[in-house]
């Protein structure tokens, strides 16, 4: 049992900081830890502090939970810094995305092949990059030696940045992977009896192994799709409700086929424009929500965070409901709280990471940020080395968002007009280079972005 100093910064989510606290309460190697929640909204932050203090009492727990709004505070000496932040919240990407339809670019400018996912903000992303970016430098500054644990994304971009840019030790997290228990759970295997390994990029990430007790699970799933995927399609047409439930859809078959590996999790919704031209198209391929990244299952997604996040604030401050019910009774799958233990208490153990590559995938370069499954402990993250995708996968899939991911972050160092226009020349809704001017312009334009404007127009 090891005693660290954990700051979360961008607590002020009581979604996902519950998710974090339960985990936390749930892990006894990490007992008496301080746990510093730090949020600029100072009245988010006391309702996630109530939930924790509630929560931990109800469990008798012994864990310290400290609210601050000051970042500098929460990082100083940690051992460990999350960061969850995500700069100024849904609505102001739901403005740069009104503006971007306004000029011809369906679900914004920001969606591009590979890239389709509604919170992934890449080339509008100024502030966040910036945000994760000032984050990083403190951690360097105020805890050399701590652990930056990237969650906030686009956590591919935001982890190549972080790791090139500023000295400090950083692993981007993401939980798209799971899906691959869903998967198996329909195939009819239990998920703890699979052994799966999933590489690429976040959310772009490809099932290259997928086994039970020994036994090839491909063969059976290209049995399922020959002989019972067209009826499990009809049931799911006449009863989705949850967008997100995509990771056996016909966009994900279809990958399949096209690419030769099954993709997972927030990969299947990306892809190529095939899928995503408008909402017929993405109805047919996701099914009737349109996938989580339509403008229904969005505005569905949004709804059910807003409520969720209601309903915990409400349990919170309810002194007759009790939280523990309402949680299970061991940790979730989420792997951030297992982490901070294995590096903490020196338990090597293997999680899906995001780190710079280092030669683990063969094809792409040791600076740019992978998602692979890694040994993590107190020695690091010990990579697996010469993993391989099919090359179809790896020029056709990989190469390509890289380049995207690479213009992005040269946006953002450099600055200047032209590699946001060069972005929407790329673009197949692009019709004219006026109409990739006038977009930006208008963005560029929107009240709060003004630094931004700078930046770009120098």
């Amino acid at each position: 049992m090891t005693k660290v100093k954990i700051a979360v910064i961008g607590a002020g989510s009581i979604a996902w900081s519950s998710t974090v606290v339960h985990d936390l309460l749930h892990t006894p190697t990490l007992l008496g830890s301080e746990v510093y929640l730090m949020d600029i909204d100072e009245t988010r932050l006391k309702r996630v502090g109530a939930f924790a203090r509630k929560y931990s009492s109800e469990l008798g727990v012994d864990y310290k939970f400290h609210l601050t709004t000051n970042r500098k505070e929460a990082i100083k000496d940690a051992d460990f810094v999350v960061n969850t932040a995500m700069y100024g919240g849904h609505g102001y990407y739901e403005a740069m995305r009104e503006i971007s339809e306004k000029h011809g670019y369906y679900r914004g400018v920001n969606s591009t092949e590979w890239n389709m996912v509604s919170d992934y903000h890449t080339i509008w992303g100024y502030y966040q990059f910036k945000l994760a970016l000032d984050i990083a430098r403190d951690v360097e500054q105020y805890a050399p030696g701590a652990w930056l644990l990237q969650l906030a994304n686009p956590v591919f971009e935001l982890t190549t940045l972080i790791s090139r840019e500023v000295k400090v030790n950083v692993i981007g997290l993401c939980h798209g992977h799971l899906a691959y228990k869903e998967i198996a759970g329909i195939l009819g295997f239990k998920p703890e009896d699979v052994e799966a390994e999933m590489i690429g990029f976040n959310h772009v990430i490809w099932l290259t192994k997928f086994t039970s007790k020994g036994r090839n699970l491909y063969p059976l799933l290209d049995e399922w799709i020959e002989k019972k995927a067209q009826e499990y399609w009809r049931k799911w047409r006449l009863s989705q409700r949850n967008p997100f439930d995509i990771h056996l859809s016909p966009a994900a078959v279809d990958m399949y086929k096209r690419y030769g590996l099954f993709p997972i999790g927030d990969t299947v919704r990306g892809g190529t424009w095939a899928y995503h031209w408008d909402l017929k198209t993405k109805q047919y391929w996701f099914g009737p929500t349109g996938g989580p990244d339509s403008e229904i299952g969005w505005m569905l997604y949004l709804a059910h965070h807003e409520w969720y996040s209601s309903y915990l604030e409400r349990l919170a401050e309810d002194p007759r409901m009790p939280i523990a019910p309402f949680f299970p009774a061991s940790r979730t799958d989420e792997s951030l709280i297992p982490i901070i233990s294995s590096i903490a208490n020196d338990e090597p153990a293997t999680y899906q990471v995001n780190v710079p590559n280092d030669g683990a995938i063969d094809g792409i370069p040791n600076d740019v940020a992978v998602e692979i499954p890694a040994e993590v402990s107190a020695k690091g993250v010990r990579r697996p080395q010469g993993l391989r995708v099919p090359g179809k996968i790896l020029k056709s899939v990989l190469w390509p968002r890289m380049l995207r991911m690479e213009m992005t972050l040269t946006a953002f160092l450099e600055g200047g007009r032209q590699i946001l226009i060069d972005w929407l020349m790329l673009d197949p809704r692009t019709k004219s280079e006026k109409q990739a001017e006038e977009v930006w312009d208008a963005i560029l334009a929107m009240p709060g972005n003004e630094e931004m404007a700078k930046h770009y127009r120098g």
